[in-house]
């Protein structure tokens, strides 16, 4: 779900070209993940107009190792002066400790809060003197640091990376400023009823799955956090052996890769693999519907899902094209028929959510109360009509072209391309992902589209989560499968 994210990597561990099928991003907390390829701004035919028939084109790729054993990838680009690192680690949401969820999270923060030769004030002080900027961001599988710089002082801020990640010092002071900051951020979120009923739909999909919590964690876990914990954090679960530094601009793959070898030599701890995943078994929450009591709400929040795929499988491309036209775009089906034809919302919005062991499809909306069984009604119905019937003809072109006309700029900046290559790389996608996905997807067929439908598109009962006020929106809910009433607090 879009509120997962760590909101401070400028540039989405998720965004890349691996996440098309992901919805657009949402006003929620951590919705790093977003404005993909299937975001909700331009219609199909002015996306083809935008197309242009000339190939994508990555650039060439230069790989080598540090004696510490991290895996560096180079690829040199012009013609701006600049460079954009990004160093991913498998350490994301999925490694948190039982009842530490929300620590990778915590602990990524921390990176750029002191070193052991430099303080908080004099990172970003050397950063932001030479004109580059530093984020950092956490999903379910990974740790992203982004760096972007002019490429004149490329090895200085190198060295300032290697240092976040090899000798953070996680100042007491700092780390209690950031517990306190996250918990007051919790308490605001309260007010917000779009990113409580996202946390209640992870969980209602997920469960006790390593994914089932939000990538902040809650106030109950976070209040428990000590700077003993980001250090253990740190020390086990982060190290060159299950990391990977992707730079792309204007610098020479020779001097990435001494320059690499200088700044994270003696890089220590971690795990001497990346974590395994358990699978996904099944849906916790399918043919139930968790109602998420908000006395004082006048609307309701809808969130509707079931089971995906994990990134990576062959069902990525016609499942894509199939939810563009249904409902990841400003004229699928479900916009036309829910915003348009009957006036119940101002947006709604499917999506396909894919990690390394599993994922999700799922759909967000929201509405007054008194409509509430009328949208969820509706909205069953057009997934209902896309599973039994597929597409037409002209929405499966209409969404081809709309993706693939959107889908190069992607690739417009070096800080984009890094991230796709960490994406294809981490996901194992393989390096011709961004060149061939725009032959991929027009190579999709009716038939292809008909077939994911029937295994995506809530072929059984789909778990329902509705956040509004409980004592009205109750009796909308009879027959939708058993009804579990829980306090809004319950996800602070």
């Amino acid at each position: 779900m879009a509120s997962r994210k760590s909101p401070s990597l400028k540039t989405s561990t998720k965004s890349s070209s691996a996440r098309a099928a992901k919805a657009p991003a949402r006003t929620v907390k951590r919705s790093s993940r977003k404005a993909p390829a299937s975001g909700r701004t331009a219609s199909p035919r002015k996306a083809q107009a935008a197309s242009t028939s000339s190939a994508l084109k990555m650039p060439t790729l230069h790989e080598s190792t540090t004696s510490s054993g991290l895996k560096v990838i180079a690829a040199e680009r012009g013609p701006l002066p600049l460079v954009s690192m990004r160093l991913v680690l498998r350490a994301g949401s999925a490694t948190d400790p039982a009842g530490k969820h929300g620590l990778a999270d915590f602990t990524a923060r921390l990176l750029r809060r002191g070193t052991r030769r430099l303080t908080a004030q004099q990172i970003d002080e050397t950063v932001e003197f030479v004109g580059a900027s530093l984020g950092v961001g956490v999903g379910e599988d990974t740790m992203s640091i982004a760096l972007t710089t002019p490429a004149e002082h490329f090895a200085q801020m190198l060295g300032v990376l290697g240092q976040l990640v090899r000798e953070p010092s996680f100042p007491p002071s700092e780390v209690d400023d950031a517990r306190e900051r996250a918990l007051a951020q919790f308490s605001n979120d309260l007010d917000d009823p779009s990113v409580i009923a996202d946390r209640a739909m992870v969980r209602a999909l997920w469960g006790d799955h390593p994914y089932g919590h939000d990538v902040g964690g809650s106030k109950r876990t976070v209040s428990t956090f000590t700077r003993d914990d980001v250090v253990r954090f740190h020390q086990e679960r982060m190290g060159p052996k299950v990391a990977m530094l992707v730079v792309v601009g204007a610098v020479k793959p020779e001097r990435v890769a001494a320059a690499a070898e200088e700044a994270f030599v003696g890089w220590t701890g971690g795990p001497d693999a990346p974590p395994t995943v358990p699978p996904v078994k099944k849906i916790p929450g399918a043919g139930r519907v968790l109602l998420v009591d908000k006395p004082d709400q006048t609307q309701s929040q809808v969130r509707i899902g079931g089971p995906g795929f994990r990134m990576g499988h062959e069902d990525y491309f016609p499942a894509t094209a199939m939810n563009i036209a249904l409902g990841g775009g400003f004229t699928s089906r479900l916009m036309n028929e829910i915003r348009v034809n009957r006036g119940l919302t101002y947006g709604v919005s499917s999506w396909f959510d894919a990690m390394n062991a599993g994922g999700v499809f799922a759909l967000s909306t929201f509405t007054k109360t008194a409509s509430t069984r009328e949208i969820i009604d509706v909205a069953l119905g057009e997934i209902g009509s896309v599973r039994e019937k597929g597409l037409k003809p002209r929405e499966l072109t209409d969404a081809q072209a709309y993706l693939a006309g959107l889908y190069p700029l992607r690739t417009e900046t070096n800080e984009s391309i890094a991230g796709s290559i960490a994406d294809t790389r981490v996901h194992g996608l393989g390096d011709d992902w961004v060149e061939k996905f725009r032959d991929r997807l027009r190579a999709v067929t009716s038939k292809q589209v008909s077939a994911v439908a029937k295994k995506y598109c809530l072929p059984e009962s789909p778990a329902i989560v509705v956040l509004g006020r409980a004592e009205e929106v109750k009796k909308h809910l009879k027959g939708l499968g058993p009804i579990t009433v829980v306090p809004a607090s319950e996800y602070e």
